[in-house]
């Protein structure tokens, strides 16, 4: 009992020290209210996406059947999880801010390696999304055929540059957790969760695969969600000029939603 209160005293002071050393330094980009923001969205996004699209089998042909019946719900389940994807990249960056404060190299691998990782998730849900709507045109048959030859032959197809960031999107998370414990911007539980994202599934038409998804989006949540909190919470409101430019990129984002497609 000894030894498991002298690690969890040392664990605080380790938190403590962290979040002293991260209040003196100076973080203008990408700001306060986004990184709290996408740390609090993200890891919902993803999870909320997962949950969509749990009921039907994870591999390609399950996901044609299920978009060929059910295009809406599918169409809402990957986008869900690629807005979350998207939205990882300032979440990460702020947590490696936090880590850099008192880590700085562990910080600059972890967060490296995770934000080069998302970009090989964008890329295959680009893929995704063309399969699926291939699957208009073309039918779920001849679909699930196109596939089913890629993945065969997976290792004959041409080379891209995609290919080369497989292993920082497992690896880079359970690099982050670690950085996150010794620099003391998490603590034991949550970076444990935080690593738990290396189960995520990564590959063309991956849907839900159960239980490892599930746990790996609930252990971002927790992760994240908290940190994100905490971020929103401890500053000033925002002033009337900063929500004067968030209502020009709200604006923005929805007239490139409406004429984006036809422009």
């Amino acid at each position: 009992m000894n030894r498991v209160r002298k690690w969890h005293r040392a664990d605080r002071a380790r938190q403590a020290a962290n979040a002293a050393a991260y209040r003196h330094e100076k973080h203008p980009f990408p700001g306060r209210w986004v990184s709290g923001i996408a740390l609090v969205c993200a890891p919902i996004l993803l999870l909320t996406g997962i949950l969509i699209r749990i009921r039907f089998h994870f591999f390609y042909p399950d996901q044609i059947a299920a978009y060929d019946r059910h295009p809406t719900l599918i169409t809402t389940a990957y986008a869900c999880f690629a807005f979350g994807v998207v939205l990882l990249w300032p979440a990460v960056m702020a947590l490696a801010q936090r880590i850099a404060a008192t880590q700085p190299l562990w910080a600059m691998w972890g967060g490296c390696m995770v934000m080069f990782g998302l970009f090989a998730r964008t890329f295959q849900f680009g893929t995704d999304h063309l399969a699926f709507h291939l699957t208009d045109s073309l039918g779920a048959d001849t679909m699930v055929g196109a596939i089913g030859d890629y993945y065969q032959s997976w290792r004959d197809t041409p080379w891209h540059p995609f290919k080369t960031l497989s292993g920082p999107a497992f690896l880079g998370w359970v690099v982050l957790a670690v950085a996150s414990y010794r620099s003391g911007a998490l603590g034991l539980g949550r970076s444990i969760a935080l690593g738990l994202m290396s189960m995520l599934a990564l590959g063309t038409l991956k849907g839900t695969q159960v239980p490892q998804s599930i746990i790996a989006a609930v252990g971002l949540c927790l992760a994240l969600v908290p940190l994100g909190i905490e971020m929103l919470r401890n500053g000033p409101r925002p002033t009337t000029r900063a929500l004067c430019w968030v209502a020009v990129c709200v604006a923005s984002l929805v007239l490139g939603a409406a004429f984006g497609p036809r422009g």
